[in-house]
């Protein structure tokens, strides 16, 4: 009698197994590709660079940055991935008539990562916190990109089309679906609260600087939360203080809204892992002795 079917497993592919290794959290080329398509459809559709200079500057200084720091406090060479993320962000996202607020942005944003850490993790994601902090300290000096995508809708599709799938792979889509679901919430009650047209209130998430925002800082798998409801709360409170900083004028809404919900997510979740901690590590003392029953 012949086996059943059921007992002769199916062997992957060399295909499928080539498509599962592309798109997973262990390759890290997948984001750095992804960001350059966004520089390069936003830039030759409608200009978004204010200089390939002062870009290849963030860049540079972002990579020499990450390769030194790397070296020195760990003793290993560190993957430049999440380097060359982070600057070409800053190069995208900054603008200034000068070179040095690019130098030093890519700078702060990289050393915030070995610097502001709490129980070996950094808590910011270093491209949101290496041009807040530049906005704060150097408003005179700096300001952000804020165009839309123009009249034509097409570029905005290729980047969220490519964008989505990649994000679904990863499994973080729901991070930047649980955003975009919050900001169009959001954006239809401001636009009733101040009596404007609700399009002048969504128009903001058809910008490239927010193509930048949904897709790599608000899903940084460093800086967000473990768990999948909690990365859907915060993405929510992120939409929720981006909200109020508008009502308040606030033009940098978004990036004030991260730097200050992000950090403050991870705090809570540390902190609530260091109260089970105890009671796990007694529960799993009193087993081995023998003062609870075993399973």
């Amino acid at each position: 009698m012949s086996a059943p079917a059921t007992m002769h497993p199916t062997v992957p592919t060399a295909q499928d197994t080539w498509a599962r290794r592309l798109f997973t959290m262990e390759n890290r080329f997948i984001p750095p590709i992804f960001i350059t398509v966004i520089l390069l459809v936003g830039h030759f559709s409608f200009g978004i660079l204010e200089s390939w200079k002062k870009t290849l500057l963030a860049i540079g200084c972002s990579l020499a940055t990450e390769l030194i720091l790397g070296r020195t406090m760990t003793g290993k060479w560190p993957h430049l991935a999440s380097a060359y993320i982070s600057g070409i962000s800053v190069g995208i996202l900054l603008r200034s008539p000068a070179l040095w607020p690019y130098a030093l942005c890519a700078v702060i944003a990289i050393t915030s990562k070995y610097v502001l850490r709490v129980k070996n993790r950094h808590i910011w994601n270093p491209s949101n916190f290496g041009i807040c902090v530049m906005l704060f300290f150097a408003a005179e000096s700096v300001t952000t990109l804020s165009i839309q995508w123009g009249n034509s809708l097409w570029a905005m599709l290729v980047i969220w089309s490519l964008g989505s799938v990649i994000l679904w792979r990863l499994k973080r889509f729901h991070i930047c679906a649980a955003y975009v679901a919050s900001f169009f919430a959001f954006a239809l009650l401001r636009a009733w609260i101040i009596g404007d047209p609700w399009q002048s209130e969504i128009s903001p998430i058809t910008g490239p600087e927010y193509q930048l925002f949904i897709f790599f800082m608000i899903t940084d798998p460093k800086t967000t939360v473990r768990s999948v409801r909690g990365q859907v709360l915060v993405a929510f409170l992120v939409a929720a203080v981006e909200m109020l900083l508008r009502l308040d004028q606030s033009i940098y809404a978004s990036l004030y809204a991260l730097f200050l919900v992000g950090p403050s997510a991870l705090l809570v979740e540390m902190w609530r892992h260091s109260r089970r901690s105890p009671l796990v590590n007694s529960n799993a003392t009193a087993m081995l002795t023998g003062d609870l029953p075993r399973p």
